[in-house]
């Protein structure tokens, strides 16, 4: 039980913090700023199952389909930086919304709510580049023994189930936060979390094109 405990704590304490979900509901909320409340909190429930998928899937078999492609988790951080800045730059150059648009909700199919529930919601904005490459990483690292193997699989599914309860809470329940905020609280707190997802999608981008450098001859060490 020892091992199980050891693997859940291990993908929850290095996974929560780049999940973010607390820092994540402002942005969810904005990018869904027409939908009802029973929308939202539908959108809530998909975004957290598609972000256990590809957790687990990252963790269990994305070393393997990196391989397979010829794909190093450098290259995955430098071109999911990429997304997560462009994203980021476009929510902080977004104008505030109008008073009186803002209790008009939208009428949304219900397959194009779970469209955008995958894109952009769960990635790479929930689960974005330096969280899959961290999965990867957890999941290359795994005992090897077959008593030891199977412990630390049971609690990466753990661990990434109550991060993902955490992410539908957060959500789902964004508009609480939004009035408790008010307006302008909010609007701060937005364009904040939108520069800071700049930030994260730069510092992603670095560590990425850092790695590689380290592998030229007049970078590394060898050299």
């Amino acid at each position: 039980m020892g091992q199980l405990f050891k693997s859940t704590l291990l993908v929850l304490t290095a996974l929560f913090p780049i999940v973010n979900p607390l820092g994540g509901a402002p942005i969810f909320l904005s990018l869904t700023r027409y939908y009802s409340t029973e929308q939202r909190k539908l959108l809530s429930r998909r975004i957290a199952l598609n972000s256990i998928l590809l957790i687990v899937g990252s963790y269990f078999i994305g070393t393997y389909i990196l391989d397979f492609f010829g794909i190093s988790i450098p290259v995955v951080q430098v071109g999911g930086g990429m997304v997560v800045v462009a994203t980021g730059w476009a929510m902080l150059k977004q104008k505030d919304e109008d008073e009186t648009k803002a209790g008009v909700h939208r009428s949304v199919d219900t397959n194009d709510l779970f469209q955008k529930a995958f894109y952009p919601l769960t990635l790479p904005l929930t689960v974005g580049p330096g969280s899959i490459s961290v999965a990867i990483t957890l999941g290359a690292n795994e005992p090897h023994s077959a008593h030891k193997l199977l412990l630390s699989m049971i609690g990466a599914v753990i661990g990434s189930v109550l991060i993902a309860a955490s992410v539908y809470l957060c959500y789902a329940f964004s508009d609480r936060l939004a009035l408790a905020l008010g307006a302008t609280g909010m609007s701060v707190v937005m364009r904040l979390s939108s520069f800071l997802l700049v930030c994260i999608g730069t510092q992603i981008m670095w560590n990425g094109i850092s790695a590689m450098l380290k592998t030229l001859p007049a970078f590394g060490h060898g050299g």
